[in-house]
């Protein structure tokens, strides 16, 4: 019938932050983490939420996600992005996942430096 077509899925970059929580399995004494990840989403809305599903899933506790767009627009802004960054976004979008491509722990008060 009038079925819109479907946006592509496009990969996002995002950065959240966790604080801490049981079983978060996060390092001891850390207070909380940074988790640098890829997401695929139809818009960066649904990146986040997805992420944060998949986060909340894994007993950690998102706090705060502030997003860096798509590879296009990353790139556009004159990040440099090597062929390991790309593989993991290029398996984010096949897989229609979220990746975690790095994770950073926090101690003591330094939650803005990562």
């Amino acid at each position: 019938m009038g079925e819109k077509p479907k946006k592509p899925q496009q990969v996002y970059t995002l950065l959240v932050q966790v604080g801490r929580k049981s079983g978060d399995g996060l390092p001891d004494g850390a207070s909380g983490a940074g988790l640098m990840i890829y997401a695929s989403g139809v818009d960066e809305a649904e990146a986040v939420r997805e992420s944060v599903a998949v986060l909340k899933q894994a007993d950690l506790a998102p706090l705060d996600v502030t997003g860096y767009g798509t590879l296009a627009e990353r790139e556009a802004q004159g990040h440099e992005i090597d062929g390991d960054e790309r593989a993991l976004m290029q398996r984010a979008l096949d897989e229609n996942a979220v990746i975690v491509a790095q994770m950073t722990p926090f101690y003591g008060d330094d939650q803005g430096e990562a």
